[in-house]
């Protein structure tokens, strides 16, 4: 064979291979994850923990999101909005707000965003954000999902406005608080599985 049927044939095999950013997210059961659809995240590990859910990191409002310390509780549902709003599938690397589907005591709404704790010295994902409107004031609520050890990871890199000062970009992994699991900004992401909601 000629060294340029060889190398497109390499080329093609390897494109077949391997997902590009297009491909769609996919849930427990093989299918792409849609908009607006209800969702459990759940540790792709599953002896570790449970599914997300809200808890006040100081005891009542404002929420943060951790892990339900149950691994076989779910957690709180969330659906998933993509910043394009025509998009028929959740994709690779593309953002979206979470908002979770729960009603609290308090008075912010349950959208994901990312807040910096002063005392800490951490990024936390907190309840309070705000669903839609990509561009300077939002960017603190806009995540991604990535390839990560055979399933998926979170990231916090808001890539929605082109001309905005770009924040501080990490995969979302858990630390121990308080006898919790928080989500937040860290060095080494936390696999996670989504369990459409029955």
């Amino acid at each position: 064979m000629k060294p340029t049927l060889v190398l497109a044939a390499l080329l093609l095999i390897a494109s077949l291979s391997s997902p590009s950013l297009a491909d769609p997210v996919l849930d427990t059961d093989g299918n792409p994850l849609k908009p607006g659809v209800e969702y459990y995240i759940r540790p792709s590990v599953t002896d570790v923990a449970g599914g997300t859910t809200l808890v006040g990191r100081n005891g009542s409002c404002p929420l943060s999101v951790a892990l339900a310390t149950s691994p076989a509780d779910n957690g709180y549902s969330v659906k998933f909005f993509p910043e394009d709003a025509e998009d028929d599938d959740v994709e690779l690397e593309d953002d979206f707000n979470v908002e979770v589907q729960a009603t609290t005591e308090c008075t912010q709404s349950t959208v994901w965003k990312i807040e910096f704790d002063d005392r800490t010295k951490r990024y936390y994902v907190a309840a309070g954000g705000v669903k839609g409107s990509p561009g300077a004031g939002t960017l603190d609520n806009w995540f991604q999902i990535r390839w990560y050890q055979g399933g998926y990871q979170l990231v916090f890199c808001p890539d929605v406005c082109d001309t905005c000062r770009r924040p501080v970009c990490g995969p979302l992994g858990v630390h121990e608080e308080g006898g919790r699991l928080w989500l937040g900004i860290d060095d080494v992401p936390f696999p996670f599985v989504f369990l459409k909601k029955a």
